[in-house]
């Protein structure tokens, strides 16, 4: 943590609705006039595209077929963990860009699929931005967790997780269901060991629930709408949030646990907005009183 050059970081897994959380904070930042670099956590694997797909098929052919994103091998945390820790100390660091898409690769004459060159982060970064897999990464090897001053976590119920990530890697990737699952069952060793114990991490989760039937991800037809869902927020120190300021202003919402809010699910950006603008104010103030300590 660093009251000079603070870090946020949402953590989710593939499909969770990590990028909506990052537009809701790019919002923010634009409207606050906050100088953010944002770290895309695809940036940091070890492996392009093509490259990923000749490791997966070495590690299948020697009877391991849960070689994934998810783990820690395929990315490279080491790099990760020293960004934030370079950023935290001197607002320095280097980033780059993992090109999804053509869309994304064109403008750099790259193929999708690849990364571009590593460059340092723009000058007067006041702010570093996180979204990806790894944000709360905290084991024997690795403490990337200790840095972010604010950790969100992004974490759908399992099958509205599998629903959202069937159906967008069917329409905007061409996959077939058989190959998705394929991906699915071989990540889910990682997911359960390197994934899920990041939640516990976090400063806020927050947990889409449906309230339609998702038992059967796999022949899901259309994901459950915001409106037919609920959003679990989960603070894990409630100490300070003004609950009912955010009752008041979210229509619906009730307590469900002394730290626990749950909203209408067509509510949870406005709740974001509500939560973590304060969040941000705080950050900046924090940082101006520092700078102005050390011109004093």
């Amino acid at each position: 943590m660093s009251a000079k050059y603070p870090i946020i970081a949402i953590t989710g897994s593939s499909g969770s609705g990590t990028s909506s959380v990052m537009e809701t904070f790019e919002n923010i930042f634009r409207r606050e006039g906050v100088r953010a670099a944002t770290i895309e956590g695809d940036s940091f694997h070890r492996y392009d595209r093509e490259e990923m797909k000749t490791r997966q098929k070495q590690e299948a052919a020697i009877g391991n077929l849960n070689f994934s994103h998810f783990g820690l091998d395929t990315n490279l945390l080491g790099d990760l963990e020293q960004l934030f820790k370079s950023f935290s100390e001197s607002g320095q660091g280097k980033r780059r860009r993992y090109l999804h898409n053509d869309e994304e690769a064109e403008p750099y004459q790259q193929k999708p699929g690849t990364f571009t060159p590593w460059e340092d982060l723009p000058e007067g970064t006041e702010l570093l931005f996180y979204e990806g897999l790894h944000g709360a990464v905290q084991n024997e090897t690795y403490n990337i967790a200790q840095y972010p001053d604010l950790i969100i976590g992004v974490v759908p119920v399992i099958n509205l997780e599998w629903t959202q990530k069937i159906l967008r890697d069917k329409s905007s990737r061409g996959y077939s269901t058989e190959t998705i699952t394929d991906t699915i069952l071989g990540r889910m060793p990682d997911y359960v060991k390197h994934i899920c114990p990041q939640f516990s991490n976090t400063h806020v989760n927050f947990q889409r629930v449906p309230m339609v039937d998702t038992s059967n991800p796999f022949v899901s037809r259309e994901i459950p709408s915001a409106d037919e869902s609920l959003v679990v927020i989960r603070f894990a120190q409630p100490r300070g949030v003004d609950f009912p300021y955010l009752l008041k202003m979210i229509s619906g919402s009730f307590m469900s646990r002394a730290n626990t809010l749950v909203v209408p699910g067509g509510k949870m950006q406005l709740a974001m907005q509500l939560i973590f603008t304060p969040y941000v104010w705080r950050l900046m103030k924090q940082r101006r009183r520092v700078l102005e300590q050390a011109d004093a």
